[in-house]
C-alpha cells in the first residue's frame, strides 16, 4: 500500500486526462480565490498603506542590505512558524503546513507524471504522499480537540462551528478520505468508489472555499511577517509603544494558558 499510487491505479477506471484537469481546475480556484480575497478585502491595499505610514513614522534608515536581511529573517521564522509562542501549537501547526505541502505536491507529480501503471511509480513518491497525509492528521486533529482556542471558557458551545473553522475541517476531510479511499483501493473494496466520491467533495469544498475560508492566510503571512520586521527595524513599530516585560506569573495560579 505505502509504495502503490493510488491515481496510477485509479487510471483503470478514470482516464488521465480528467485527473489531470481536475487538477487544474483546483489550481485555478485557488488563484482565482486568493486574487478575489485580495480584492475584496483590499488586503493589498491595506498592506502598501500600512508599508507607506511606516516609512514616514520611522524614525530609523532601513538600506537595501537591511532589507534582504530582514527578508531572510521572516522567512526563517515563516519555516518555523516562529509567530506561535505556544511550542505545542507551534509543532502542530508544523505538522499540519510541511504535510500539507508533500501532500499536494507528491499528488500533482503522480497524477502528471506517473498516471498509469504503464510508467512506474518512484516508491519515495507515495510514501511522501501518504506521509504528508499523516502528518496533515496528527497536527491537525491535535489542533481542533486539544489546542484551540476553549470556546467553553467563552461561553460557547464546544461544538459550535464558525466560518474560520471551514479550512481545517475540509483539510482534515479532504486528506482524512483520501487516505480511506486508497486504503480501500488497495484492498480492492467495493466502497472505494464512494469514498471516492467524497474525497473529491471535500477536496473541491478545500480548493474551492479560499474566499471564505482561512486558506489565503498562508500567502499573506509572509509579506505581514517582514511588514513586522521592517517596522521593527525603522522604530514605527507599527505605531505601537516599546513592548514591556510581561508579568512573571501570567495566568491563574490554578491554571496555565494552554493556547496562547
Amino acid at each position: 500500500m505505502l509504495i502503490s499510487n493510488p491515481f496510477a491505479e485509479l487510471s483503470a477506471f478514470i482516464p488521465p486526462i480528467l485527473m489531470q484537469t481536475y487538477v487544474v481546475i483546483m489550481i485555478i480556484l485557488v488563484a482565482g480565490g486568493t486574487l478575489y480575497d485580495t480584492i475584496h478585502k483590499r488586503s493589498a491595499t491595506y498592506f502598501f498603506n500600512n508599508w507607506r505610514n511606516a516609512n514616514k513614522v520611522g524614525t530609523q534608515q532601513v538600506g537595501g542590505g537591511d532589507m534582504v536581511s530582514l527578508a531572510i529573517q521572516a522567512a526563517g521564522e515563516g519555516l518555523i512558524s516562529g509567530e506561535f509562542c505556544n511550542a505545542r501549537r507551534r509543532v502542530a501547526h508544523l505538522l499540519t503546513m510541511y504535510g500539507f505541502l508533500a501532500y499536494v505536491i507528491t499528488t500533482a507529480i503522480m497524477v502528471f507524471w506517473y498516471p498509469t501503471p504503464v510508467t512506474p511509480t518512484p516508491a519515495i513518491l507515495p510514501q511522501l504522499w501518504y506521509l504528508g497525509a499523516l502528518m496533515v492528521c496528527i497536527g491537525g486533529y491535535w489542533f481542533w480537540f486539544f489546542i484551540r482556542v476553549d470556546v467553553a471558557a467563552e461561553g460557547n458551545s464546544p461544538f459550535r462551528i464558525v466560518r474560520a473553522d471551514l479550512f481545517i475541517l475540509s483539510l482534515l476531510a479532504s486528506v482524512t478520505l483520501g487516505l480511506v479511499w486508497a486504503y480501500l483501493q488497495t484492498m480492492g473494496s467495493s466502497w472505494s468508489g464512494v469514498f471516492l466520491g467524497l474525497y473529491l467533495i471535500a477536496t473541491t469544498v478545500l480548493f474551492g472555499s479560499v474566499p471564505w475560508s482561512k486558506f489565503s492566510h498562508m500567502f499573506f503571512k509572509p509579506a505581514a511577517a517582514f511588514q513586522k520586521q521592517v517596522a521593527e527595524a525603522n522604530g514605527s513599530r507599527r505605531n505601537l509603544p516599546r513592548p514591556a516585560d510581561k508579568p512573571a506569573n501570567f495566568g491563574s495560579a490554578r491554571r496555565q494558558p494552554r493556547h496562547y
